[in-house]
């Protein structure tokens, strides 16, 4: 798992803000990353760090960095990410970890509106977490001044090469004159990094973890396939089977998602709570505490928050969501079927999850039973959340399905014929028809999944050329 130490975060005397944080979410022990690394960093040494996604490392570089920062509004540290999940990711542990330090750390990243960005970082910030490409070009614009921070640090340098981001990174380190301690992580050290490290750090110290032992606890792990829209009905299904004495974490990739998952699991009369780097120390600490003396039941967390979830009553793991980076699939299943006891993940698996679970059971040597979602338990009559109808999964790339008819090509005619058929039952636009191709004994015709649920009922109603037909969709 993550490896924890013997080390106390309360033994390094860290300012009270911080301190205050790390216990309003549970964290006690350092993980092996952050033992070696926080103290060095704290002494304004660089550091090169070798971990992996899910070590701890944010914690490692960020405790350091949030000591030596201050409220002031003027930019104190930079740390660069090479995707905009990963920057999104760090930003929020470092918020929670910040506790009521009161420092504003932004997101800089691309795909989002660059004067909204521009705005934002008009008012004032002292950290900020970005993607190379925006950063230089925020820098450009003159919205980010890159000679006023004095700490820089790297995160995934390995994967920041093979992105093709080291003559963006160099940018920017030759426009960081102010910068005074360097802090780098990688899983691998190509040499084009050792190369660079020399270039631009200053007698750093290497920090070496160990390659991480898995400890996966014997509990049963599934996974039901099924597209996003109905991933909501499934694991009302998974809730609805639960004891009075268990307790269940579901976890999602995005702040974003938890808040949707809450709302939507509470409108369905589930008492739940979620948990995200943007609660307020105050509320955590109360989810946190009545999730540990029982009295809720379900909480819904991204991974970051859920790491000071120590609870040895959970029997029920739920991946809402299938994450990014694969370490973090063992530290959710790992939080049940402790101390012996059973306990269940399950996954649920949308077409577009399905390279990302199928990688994680390979590299770890899962067995991952695949399923149906669970049948409704004994004396419950009704499904929690309405099944809804979704053709999204068997659509392809265009949004377009496959409906095969009990028609033969005699029958049917001419593809003109069975087009002209479809516009006048289905009161359509011509663009909702695709392709249209004959079989032995069947018509296939490529619908618009938007009118797949129409049509199925035009089939059935309605006859073609006094031929009456059936619909099956071809997955």
């Amino acid at each position: 798992m993550k490896m924890f130490t013997t080390t106390r975060f309360d033994a390094w005397n860290l300012p009270d803000g911080l301190q205050n944080a790390l216990k309003s979410i549970g964290w006690e022990f350092a993980t092996q990353v952050q033992r070696d690394t926080v103290p060095l960093a704290r002494q304004g040494t660089d550091v090169i760090g070798q971990a992996r996604t899910g070590s701890g490392k944010t914690a490692a570089f960020g405790l350091p960095i949030l000591e030596r920062c201050s409220p002031t509004g003027k930019l104190q540290a930079l740390i660069l990410a090479p995707t905009r999940e990963l920057a999104n990711q760090v930003a929020e542990e470092l918020n929670m970890l910040q506790g009521d330090t009161g420092l504003t750390i932004l997101t800089v990243y691309g795909g989002t509106d660059i004067e909204k960005q521009a705005k934002t970082l008009g008012d004032g910030v002292d950290i900020i977490v970005g993607t190379p490409g925006r950063v230089m070009d925020m820098t450009e614009r003159q919205h980010i001044d890159l000679s006023h921070p004095t700490l820089f640090c790297l995160d995934e340098a390995d994967r920041m090469l093979d992105m093709g981001f080291f003559p963006d990174i160099m940018w920017v380190v030759e426009r960081m004159t102010a910068r005074q301690q360097t802090l780098l992580f990688s899983a691998t050290f190509p040499q084009e990094i050792i190369d660079a490290a020399h270039e631009f750090m200053n007698e750093p110290d290497f920090v070496l973890t160990n390659a991480e032992s898995l400890d996966i606890p014997p509990i049963d792990l599934y996974s039901v396939r099924i597209g996003r829209a109905n991933k909501l009905w499934a694991l009302g299904r998974l809730l609805v089977r639960m004891e009075n004495e268990d307790q269940t974490i579901i976890f999602c990739n995005t702040k974003r998602m938890v808040d949707l998952a809450v709302e939507r699991l509470s409108k369905h009369r589930f008492d739940v709570a979620g948990l995200h780097g943007d609660l307020s120390q105050n509320q955590r600490e109360r989810i946190l505490d009545s999730f540990k003396e029982g009295k809720v039941k379900t909480i819904i967390a991204t991974d970051v928050a859920a790491r000071g979830i120590d609870v040895d009553g959970i029997t029920l793991v739920v991946n809402y969501d299938i994450p990014n980076d694969m370490d973090s699939f063992i530290h959710r299943i790992g939080r049940t079927g402790r101390i012996g006891r059973t306990g269940e993940a399950w996954s649920l698996v949308s077409r577009d999850d399905e390279p990302q679970l199928s990688r994680i059971m390979a590299t770890y040597g899962l067995n991952i039973q695949p399923t149906e979602a669970p049948e409704l338990p004994e004396g419950v009559e009704k499904d929690p959340v309405r099944r809804q109808e979704d053709f999204g999964e068997t659509a392809d790339v265009f949004g377009y399905v496959n409906l095969r008819l009990s028609l033969s090509p005699e029958q049917a005619g001419s593809p003109l014929k069975v087009t002209k058929w479809f516009l006048e039952n289905l009161k359509c636009n011509e663009l909702a028809i695709g392709e249209i191709r004959f079989e032995d004994e069947s018509t296939v015709v490529s619908l618009h999944s938007s009118k797949i649920s129409t049509a199925m009922k035009a089939v059935e109603k309605r006859t073609y050329d006094g031929h009456s037909m059936t619909a099956t969709i071809v997955e």
